[in-house]
């Protein structure tokens, strides 16, 4: 008998243990000024994209494309880009991955100073 009750007691347990992490995900609890817990929806727990990491990864980038233009010189930088696009398939991506737009050479009249 008492078998019988402990496996009863310990269904519940657990499924009482499922349902509590089912429904913490996203959830805190909150105790308000008169002492009442109230379950309320973690903010923090909503995901999104990240945004700020691909700006800062882009910016990095950008930032040392200028910088590695500005210390090689417009000439050097073409003739290697060139080289690297009369290679293969990734070589050629490469290339138009690396070649020097606007933004890139604002970025390296700004580092020419430092170069």
């Amino acid at each position: 008998m008492a078998d019988a009750n402990q496996a009863n007691f310990n269904d519940r347990v657990n499924k009482l243990n499922y349902q509590h992490r089912k429904q913490a995900g996203g959830y805190v609890q909150v105790v308000e000024h008169d002492g009442l817990i109230v379950r309320v929806k973690n903010r923090r727990a909503q995901r999104t994209f990240p945004f700020t990491g691909v700006f800062m990864t882009l910016g990095g980038f950008l930032g040392l494309k200028g910088a590695l233009l500005a210390y090689l010189g417009p000439i050097t930088y073409t003739s290697r880009i060139d080289r690297l696009a009369e290679g293969g398939m990734g070589e050629q991506f490469g290339a138009w991955v690396m070649s020097a737009g606007p933004v890139t050479t604002w970025i390296a009249s700004q580092f020419s100073a430092v170069f």
